[in-house]
């Protein structure tokens, strides 16, 4: 279909667009490596989930991929051709950031351009901090072939005597323990080393009692299935199949291996063969160095010019210099958007609930937090306080499981109440609510949010999140977690957009709605920001209210199936996508509703599995002040001219062209609540 983007070479596209960042010359230097360090993380996730349920698909022998025109196999084969093609941006990118480094007299060198001071320096440091954490697994006939793990860096070794033309293979894994970068403190040229290469250094060191003529090792990783398969054992608990689905991920098929282009014929054969994989088919010949996302966390040098401008969040005038948040919330509404704006706030009014006498029960639905979350403590201190605290932890967050489960433990032992959600039925709304007594009065403070209760991600993840007492809201989420914790009961809403109860129905009523306000000539358009589009009736709709005069303004950060200006279905459509320094994860729908505009926020994105699959929850917004925030947010962002792309067919991924000075929405954003902290 022309007019259907097929949604893993849509994702491709976007991750393309993280790849841009690393070759923008105005991004700082190390903030380029670190963007090839989440482009390398991002395409790592792609194999382990989008690309090995295509793998799925070719083996069940499925005819049709939705978007796309061919079989499951001839995807497979385009997904291929996009990431080689984008391999080699990646690997001029890094040359080109290694040059510029060079510039500044800071060198990357490897083990065969260091001086003779510095491998004196690399093999004191080497048989001090690394030779008891490699272990060598030598490869023969003799023995089974090692299970290795998924996202480890692998080093390939080969070694030969040249008379005999002997040969003997060995493996081992790069220790994830040691710090991948080492500076160099001596020698003529300053710069830095990776962990590989001073292993690599230093083979003898590893084979002592081989004599060899010569040894080579060469740097591979590959990427397993990570699909939670849950088993179907009625005698087993829902946390009991967890635990064990996530050590059988670790077992997974393998669906990838990159690996050194220089890697010799015998030594890749050896390794396809072994891990089942196929020359040219799931295998990808690539540089010297992979895993790359460790260069996320690649050093800055001591220079601040090498990072993005620190930039600390803003506070927010209704709530900065107030003793009580509680108070103030129940003053009026208040919309925070990270990470411009604090999320110390979050914890604060958890904090304060804590120790409030008339607070009786705090209630929150997690999805994912930080390992060293301040949001679980402060439910922690609730319940030390005595409050009722009723925690709903969704364990299967994909990666973040093993993390849910240790909070789930912890919060258990302090006497919180505990709750799973529901197999096949994620719960990824983010919801707060807070009950409180005064006067015999009933407050339900509560917070409805775009993005996770964590303070970490909340400082890279642009979020929204609502704080209100209006009973309106505040009833409705107080229904939703009576569905959470009694089975799915089932309530009427009337404002809110609840997955899987009415989200679909309220989106496809509201475009709708657009539809009629334009055929009587009455003000109609729909103003999107979401991470994914991909629902295909949700794209039906937006098609039809193109064709009916509804102008459509989308923001979509990620995968996009819908195609904007095809002649007779969406010349009424147009797209952008913003990638800069934060991620965009806020969702919002501003709908013109014939003059009286409606405005929302959510936790859903367009797509099945969010409409249908999972617990999501979106509210409106009923405050005009917080509304005119909401249209200036979304105006910011759709006049971007720096960091927005174009989305359409093509997928090229061109930069937005507008007349007048560049426009970066996200420093923008910045000046903008730098001016409202300074309000009265």
């Amino acid at each position: 279909m022309d007019y259907i983007n097929n949604r893993e070479l849509s994702w491709l596209s976007f991750n393309e667009r993280v790849l841009q960042e690393a070759l923008d010359e105005n991004v700082p230097l190390v903030e380029r490596m670190r963007f090839l360090g989440i482009y390398s993380n991002n395409m790592d996730e792609f194999y382990r989930v989008r690309v090995a349920n295509i793998k799925r698909l070719i083996s069940l022998q499925n005819k049709k991929v939705d978007g796309f025109k061919g079989t499951p196999q001839d995807l497979y084969d385009e997904i291929r051709t996009v990431v080689i093609k984008q391999q080699r941006l990646f690997e001029n990118a890094y040359e080109q950031i290694i040059k510029l480094f060079e510039k500044d007299s800071i060198h990357h060198l490897d083990e065969n351009s260091v001086d003779e001071e510095q491998r004196k320096e690399l093999t004191e440091y080497f048989r001090k901090e690394i030779l008891h954490d490699v272990v060598p697994i030598i490869l023969d006939r003799k023995n089974a072939f090692p299970r290795l793990r998924d996202k480890a860096i692998y080093l390939a070794i080969r070694m030969q005597w040249d008379q005999k033309r002997k040969v003997r293979y060995a493996l081992l894994e790069i220790p994830s323990s040691i710090p991948r970068f080492y500076s160099l403190k001596k020698g003529a040229k300053k710069g830095i080393i990776l962990l590989d290469d001073i292993v690599r250094l230093n083979l003898d060191e590893l084979f002592p009692i081989f004599t060899f003529d010569t040894i080579e090792a060469f740097t591979f990783k590959f990427t397993r299935d990570a699909e939670l398969n849950l088993d179907d054992d009625v005698s087993m608990s829902f946390i009991e199949k967890m635990e064990k689905s996530i050590k059988q991920r670790k077992k997974g098929e393998p669906v990838r291996m990159v690996y050194d282009h220089r890697m010799p014929e015998d030594l890749l054969e050896l390794l396809l063969r072994n891990l089942n994989l196929k020359s040219g088919i799931n295998s990808i010949a690539g540089g010297k160095y992979h895993n790359f996302k460790d260069f996320m966390r690649f050093p800055d040098f001591g220079k601040s010019e090498f990072l993005f401008p620190k930039q600390t969040a803003c506070t927010h005038p209704d709530l900065e210099g107030h003793r009580s948040i509680i108070k103030q919330i129940i003053r009026k509404d208040i919309l925070l958007h990270f990470p411009y704006q604090k999320f110390d706030y979050v914890v604060d009014l958890l904090r304060e609930a804590a120790i409030d006498p008339k607070v009786e029960s705090i209630k929150i639905n997690v999805y994912r937090v930080a390992s060293r979350s301040q949001v679980m403590n402060a439910l922690i201190n609730a319940v030390s306080n005595g409050k009722e605290v009723t925690v709903v932890l969704e364990l299967q967050a994909r990666f973040d499981e093993e993390n849910n489960l240790y909070w789930a433990d912890r919060l258990k032992d302090y006497g919180a109440k505990v709750l799973y959600g529901y197999e096949g039925l994620k719960i990824h709304s983010k919801l707060l609510q807070i009950r409180r007594v005064s006067e015999k009065k009933e407050q339900l403070i509560t917070y409805v949010g775009t993005g996770n209760f964590n303070e970490r991600s909340a400082e890279i993840y642009t979020d929204l999140g609502l704080l209100t007492v209006d009973r309106r809201i505040a009833l409705e989420v107080q229904h939703v977690f009576q569905m959470m914790e009694q089975s799915l009961h089932h309530h009427t809403f009337r404002y809110l957009s609840v997955s899987p109860v009415n989200s679909r129905r309220k989106l496809l009523g509201l475009i709708q709605n657009e539809i009629k306000f334009a055929q009587k000539g009455l003000p109609a358009k729909i103003q999107l920001k979401n991470n994914n589009l991909v629902d295909n009736k949700l794209i039906e709709k937006l098609y039809e209210a193109s064709n009916a005069g509804v102008k459509i303004e989308l923001i979509i950060r990620g995968v996009c199936c819908l195609v904007p200006k095809v002649k007779g279905k969406s010349m009424n459509i147009e797209a952008i996508s913003i990638v800069d320094r934060y991620l965009e994860h806020a969702r919002m729908m501003i709908f013109a509703n014939g003059g009286e505009p409606l405005y929302y926020i959510s936790s859903a994105d367009w797509m099945e599995r969010n409409l249908d699959k999972r617990i999501e929850v979106g509210t409106p917004i009923f405050d005009t002040d917080l509304q005119q925030e909401l249209a200036a947010i979304f105006q910011m962002q759709w006049n971007d001219s720096v960091k927005a792309r174009i989305l359409d067919k093509t997928q090229r991924n061109n930069y937005k062209q507008v007349s007048g000075p560049p426009f970066q929405s996200q420093q923008e954003l910045w000046k903008y609540y730098t001016a409202k902290s300074k309000e009265d």
